[in-house]
């Protein structure tokens, strides 16, 4: 589970990591209040990335416009989702942007850093030029210093960022968390670096160990821990892949690419080793992703491929079948149509690949057989069939 931007960089305050000045915002009242000098960026707090293209990110030079600014965003839906909070902080004028990250590899179970001197919103388009180094035995300042290198950084920047390094790796481990990112890593006139965004992802098993982290991750016992965020990838890809758990998603993103598919966008809608997790979930984040997924065009093929052990295929199996039947007919001006003339029209949505994992398959089959949709139960085969799919709709 995802923490927002405020409670990450709490995080990086406590162990060294420098952060601008910030205030969290409730309402744009607390405005008047405000203990930062102007000029400060607002920022929409939701678990969603890509705030600042859609209106979510903000500069205000004084108090009106920092009001008006703030009742705009926390009106601003991002895919959905509307803020609780905003984070207010002091302007950062960064000269270049780097990326930095801690991930946990589950495929080799270790630890690996990554850095690219290419961060902020274009860190997507230089993924292949990421650089990685995989922590293989205990920790020593050597590996910092070593993806530093291979950034390709030089002078005062190369103990600047290893020291940034050297403490996400220490909160990463302390914590038992599964990805510490900072993108981006501003770099101002002097030389100096600053957090100027973060991203902390939790280990869910890790939380009976962490009660401080499971209070920041849920506001009530009953509040459930949100979807996960859509992730832009190929500009010019048309596959959207929609998975349950992080290494499930990355393996078949992997495999798509692999095949020759240029996938658009992918959503990890979250596992099942969740510790917040009832049975209706997933069923719950299935619909939400669906709904999510197809409202982009780009998607033209979206991939689903779900493994579950809790659920069963046929649960899963109505979900989808129920989204189909919503999107593909919705009414038209419902409340200007008398009831004896109602119109419906076709809503577009993206050809389906479907592969579950779960109990009671033969069933589900049936039940999206009767959608015209078919479960394809090799992985290779899904994505062969997703990829194929897509060059076809490219051709037309």
């Amino acid at each position: 589970m995802d923490l927002l931007e405020y409670q990450a960089k709490a995080l990086f305050r406590e162990v060294g990591i420098p952060v601008l000045p910030s205030q969290r915002i409730d309402r744009p009242q607390d405005l008047k209040g405000l203990r930062i000098p102007y000029p400060v960026v607002l920022k929409s707090q939701v678990y969603i990335g890509g705030r600042g293209r859609v209106g979510g990110v903000k500069f205000v030079q004084n108090t009106i416009d920092a009001i008006a600014a703030a009742q705009a965003i926390f009106n601003l839906p991002i895919m959905g989702e509307y803020p609780k909070a905003l984070l207010a902080e002091a302007k950062y004028n960064a000269e270049q942007e780097f990326y930095l990250a801690v991930v946990l590899n589950r495929s080799i179970r270790r630890p690996v850093l990554l850095g690219s001197q290419q961060g902020g919103v274009d860190v997507q388009a230089a993924i292949d030029r990421i650089q990685h180094v995989v922590v293989e035995q205990a920790f020593s300042p050597y590996y910092a210093r070593r993806l530093v290198l291979k950034m390709g950084l030089e002078g005062k920047l190369i103990n600047l960022v290893s020291d940034v390094i050297e403490k996400m790796y220490q909160l990463f481990v302390e914590n038992d968390l599964d990805l510490v990112e900072i993108n981006p890593l501003g770099v101002n006139s002097e030389g100096n670096v600053m957090a100027l965004d973060g991203k902390v992802t939790v280990n869910d098993n890790a939380l009976d160990r962490h009660p401080e982290l499971a209070a920041l991750l849920q506001g009530s016992p009953s509040e459930p821990a949100p979807l996960g965020s859509v992730v832009a990838m190929e500009p010019e890809g048309s596959i959207g892949i929609l998975c349950n758990g992080a290494g499930l998603t990355m393996a078949t993103m992997d495999l798509v690419y692999q095949a020759g598919g240029n996938p658009a966008s992918f959503l990890n809608i979250g596992g099942e080793t969740r510790w917040d997790l009832s049975p209706d979930v997933l069923q719950t984040r299935l619909a939400q992703g669906l709904d999510v997924m197809t409202q982009s065009k780009q998607v033209r093929v979206l991939l689903v491929n779900l493994v579950s052990g809790s659920v069963s295929c046929v649960q899963l199996a109505e979900v989808i079948v129920a989204f189909l039947k919503r999107r593909v007919w919705e009414p038209r001006g419902i409340s200007e149509i008398r009831p004896d003339t109602l119109i419906t029209h076709t809503v577009r949505i993206p050809q389906l690949v479907v592969r579950l994992v779960c109990s009671d398959c033969g069933q589900a089959k049936a039940q999206l057989a009767a959608a015209q949709v078919s479960i394809v139960e090799s992985l290779d085969d899904a994505v062969a069939q997703a990829v194929t799919l897509a060059k076809s709709l490219k051709r037309k």
